[in-house]
C-alpha cells in the first residue's frame, strides 16, 4: 500500500471500496489548500492551450522562477519533476563515496547503488532530536574520503533543517561536491534555510526544487535545479528531450512562482496550524512529537504496548492515511509521520489519536 511518497490512495481506495474524495491523507505531504487559484482559472479557461507547443526555451516560465527566487535565470535548470534531478545529478557526477543522512528520502540511495557509489551513512538520532552537528560532517567526510554529501533539507522524516550559515560552514572546509534537496523549503523561513544565497560562491552546491508540495502540483511533473557550474549545467541541458515540459506545466509554472498572495496565505496558514497541532500534541503522554521546519510531524509513541502498526490499522478504519515511519531506515514502529491538512482534518486527526491513545487533555 505505501511507496515513498505516502500511500497509494488508488490502492486503498479499491481494498476498502471507497471514494477517493472519502479518504483522509495525511501521509503525501502536500499543501491542503491545493494549487494557486489565479493558475487554475486561467488553465480552465485556457484549454486550447494544450494544442500548442511549448516555447522550447521556456523564457516566461524561467523569468518567473527567477524573480521568485531572487536569483539570475543562468542558474536555472528546468525538469520533468524534483526526483529527475536526482537520477541525473548522480549520473553526472558519478560519486566514489557518498555520505547519506539517516533516515531520509529513499530515492537518493536507489540512484546511489546503480552508479556503484560507496554509500556511508550518518544518523539522525532521537537522543539529539534528530539534529546533526555540521562539524561531525566535516569530520566524517573527511575521515571517509567523502566525495559527495545528501543533504534534504529540511529533512523528510524528521523535519529538522541545517540553517544556510550551518550550510555554508559545511561548504567553506568540504571539497567534494554537495546535492542539498529543497522540496520542503517553502514550508519553512527561506532566508534562514534556503542556500540558494550560496550558489554564486560555491560552485560545488547543486539545489534541487519541486512544485509538489508547497504548490500542490504533483500532477504537473515540474521541477528545477540552481547551480553555478557551468560544465554541470551543460551537461543537465544536453540530457532533456526537447520540450521535456508540457505547456500545462509551464502556463501554471509562470503563474503560481508569481503570486504572491497565494504563496503568503498558505505560509501563514500553515504555520498556525502547526502551532496549533504542535502545543496540542505536546500534551500527550503516550506521544513525542519532534520539532519540524517542515509541514509534517515525526512522532514516537511512548507506550510500549502501542505500535505505529496498530496505529495505522485503526485510522485506515476511519479513513484516515499517516505514514508508518517504520519504513525508513533508522525508525521502527514506535515512530509515525504525519503532515498538515486543513483545521478541520487536523482536528479529527487529534480527537483520533487522543481516543487512540487514551489521553485526557
Amino acid at each position: 500500500m505505501k511507496n515513498e511518497h505516502g500511500a497509494n490512495i488508488f490502492e486503498i481506495s479499491k481494498e476498502l471500496k471507497i471514494n477517493l474524495d472519502k479518504i483522509i491523507d495525511f501521509s503525501s505531504n502536500i499543501n491542503p489548500y491545493g494549487a494557486s487559484k489565479n493558475a487554475k482559472e486561467y488553465i480552465k479557461n485556457n484549454l486550447d492551450l494544450v494544442s500548442i507547443y511549448p516555447d522550447p526555451n521556456y523564457k516566461d516560465l524561467k523569468l518567473s522562477i527567477s524573480k521568485y527566487c531572487k536569483i539570475d535565470q543562468e542558474y536555472i535548470t528546468l525538469g520533468n519533476g524534483a526526483t529527475e534531478f536526482i537520477n541525473s545529478f548522480i549520473n553526472i557526477i558519478t560519486p566514489t563515496n557518498t555520505l547519506l543522512l539517516s533516515p531520509v528520502y529513499s530515492e537518493y540511495e536507489k540512484e546511489l547503488k546503480k552508479v556503484n557509489s560507496n554509500i556511508f551513512k550518518m544518523f539522525h538520532k532521537k537522543e539529539n532530536n534528530f539534529k546533526i552537528n555540521i562539524q561531525d560532517i566535516l569530520n566524517f567526510s573527511k575521515n571517509n574520503n567523502i566525495d559527495f554529501i545528501v543533504l534534504c533539507n529540511p529533512n523528510n522524516p524528521t523535519g529538522f533543517a541545517f540553517s544556510n550559515k550551518e550550510i555554508e560552514l559545511l561548504l567553506a572546509s568540504f571539497k567534494g561536491t554537495l546535492m542539498i534537496d529543497e522540496t520542503y523549503i517553502e514550508f519553512t523561513d527561506i532566508n534562514l534555510f534556503s542556500s540558494i544565497n550560496l550558489l554564486k560562491k560555491y560552485e560545488n552546491l547543486f539545489i534541487i526544487r519541486g512544485t509538489s508540495k508547497f504548490f500542490a502540483t504533483p500532477g504537473i511533473r515540474l521541477g528545477y535545479s540552481l547551480c553555478a557550474n557551468k560544465n554541470i549545467q551543460k551537461k543537465l541541458n544536453q540530457l532533456p528531450n526537447l520540450w521535456n515540459i508540457n505547456i500545462i506545466a509551464e502556463t501554471m509554472g509562470k503563474i503560481m512562482f508569481s503570486d504572491k498572495k497565494y504563496i503568503a496565505d498558505t505560509k501563514l496558514a500553515i504555520k498556525n496550524s502547526k502551532d496549533f497541532i504542535f502545543s496540542t500534541l505536546k500534551k500527550f503522554k503516550n506521544i513525542h512529537i519532534y520539532h519540524s521546519e517542515s509541514n509534517f510531524f515525526l512522532c514516537e509513541i511512548l507506550n510500549k504496548d502501542l505500535t505505529s502498526d496498530l496505529l495505522y490499522e485503526f485510522l485506515l478504519k476511519k479513513n484516515f492515511i499517516i505514514r508508518n515511519a517504520k519504513s525508513f531506515e533508522g525508525l521502527d514502529n514506535s515512530f509515525f509521520r504525519f503532515c498538515i491538512l486543513d483545521s478541520r482534518a487536523n482536528l479529527q486527526l487529534i480527537n483520533l489519536l487522543i481516543d487512540f491513545f487514551q489521553e485526557e487533555i
